[in-house]
């Protein structure tokens, strides 16, 4: 049976380009699925730009069962699934381990779910890191990105007063209408009022200021550094304000005690019942993949690029 995949060419455009690739061999504990819809992420699509000649990159993607796991474990044969790979995801066929597999709710398209693996699942066990944020402050950064964007549903479902920090005006009304109690436009994060939990994805000035704005044993959940990845802060301030914590997120480490099949199956039932909605910008087919990474470093849509697999 063919199969195709996405993999790195440093000689043409983009550097990505679709091509033939080896049938997936599935270890016991691995299904086969046949993808249907892929999602894009800033993470891989920089690694792309620095890669050998054939390296496959992708992490989120959505399909049906092909071939169930050898071992018994994970969903039935011709399931709707989403799942989560470290990278290949961008294929016609892939073997995933069956904890990083979900089934979808009917209501719950491929498109849809192709978001969640990377943004949602950040969001997800990001917002956990602080326990209970019912009726707590939470500051959600970079929040018109595809992380944010699920972060600042989430953290108000929760029942939390979200404030969402904006780099332009013109992107408050988007995310007061996610469910932002209050917007913050800028790099720099007023001193007041305090948050108890900040989701900081921007870097540089704006986590500087952030740690600053921490309630007292609040916590800081840094996991991205899409404006600088160098910072400079007030360390008195931080140290008086008292038991403040600032914790280095990155989910593929979290996913060693948090398996993705079960964050995926809250954000499908989620999805399922209203209680949040993806935001996709932008859905092209596969065939696009090289123009639409460049369009995602160059910042040219908000939100989630989701490409479909024919």
């Amino acid at each position: 049976m063919s199969n195709r995949a996405v993999v790195v060419d440093p000689a043409a455009p983009g550097r990505l380009v679709i091509c033939p690739v080896p049938d997936p061999m599935p270890d016991r504990g691995e299904a086969v699925v046949r993808v249907k819809a892929i999602s894009l992420n800033r993470g891989e699509v920089r690694r792309s730009g620095m890669a050998a000649a054939g390296w496959r990159p992708g992490w989120d993607l959505a399909g049906t069962v092909e071939r169930v796991a050898a071992d018994g474990s994970g969903p039935r044969a011709g399931g709707r699934v989403v799942g989560l790979l470290p990278e290949g995801a961008w294929a016609e066929r892939v073997a995933v381990p069956t904890h990083a597999l979900a089934e979808l709710p009917d209501k719950v398209t491929f498109s849809q779910a192709a978001t969640f693996p990377v943004a949602g699942l950040t969001a997800l066990y990001a917002l956990a890191k602080r326990g209970q944020i019912l009726a707590r402050r939470v500051l959600v950064t970079g929040a018109t990105g595809g992380v944010g964007d699920f972060a600042v549903q989430l953290a108000r479902l929760g029942g939390a007063r979200v404030t969402a920090s904006v780099r332009r005006a013109e992107q408050a009304a988007a995310v007061r209408q996610l469910g932002a109690h209050e917007v913050v436009v800028g790099d720099e994060i007023p001193a007041a009022p305090k948050h108890d939990l900040v989701l900081e994805s921007v870097g540089g000035r704006t986590l500087g200021t952030a740690l600053a704005a921490l309630e007292r044993g609040g916590m800081c959940v840094t996991l991205g550094v899409s404006g600088s990845a160098e910072v400079t802060f007030d360390t008195r301030t931080f140290f008086v304000s008292g038991r403040a914590t600032l914790y280095g997120f990155y989910l593929f480490v979290e996913l060693g005690h948090d398996p993705a099949g079960d964050g995926l199956r809250r954000l499908g039932e989620l999805v399922a019942a209203g209680q949040i909605a993806p935001h996709i910008s932008l859905e092209r087919s596969w065939t696009e993949i090289a123009q639409v990474a460049q369009d995602l470093m160059a910042r040219r849509f908000p939100g989630k690029a989701v490409l479909t697999v024919e």
